[in-house]
């Protein structure tokens, strides 16, 4: 399985709907909240190719995505594989 990392913040509901869907498919992921941390949220950022909204997700360091493009990938039967599931 690879190892996913969830950059979050403290009160975002697109937050908890990017983890109930990981928690959902039993994957085991990392939560980093940036809430009080400027240097994680920049270091998030960088490595979504300036997108600093949250939630973000990566896969083995690779940039997935947000909630909804999850939620997205999802649908299309594609984010099993990307999380390592299939």
């Amino acid at each position: 399985m690879k190892k996913i990392e969830i950059y979050t913040t403290d009160y975002c509901p697109f937050c908890v709907k990017a983890k109930n869907l990981l928690n959902k498919k039993k994957v085991v992921f990392k939560e980093i909240n940036v809430s009080n941390d400027d240097n994680l949220r920049e270091k998030m950022t960088k490595m979504a190719n300036g997108v600093r909204s949250v939630p973000q997700i990566f896969a083995d360091g690779i940039h997935i995505g947000d909630c909804d493009k999850i939620h997205q990938l999802d649908k299309e039967n594609k984010l099993d594989s990307l999380l390592g599931l299939k």
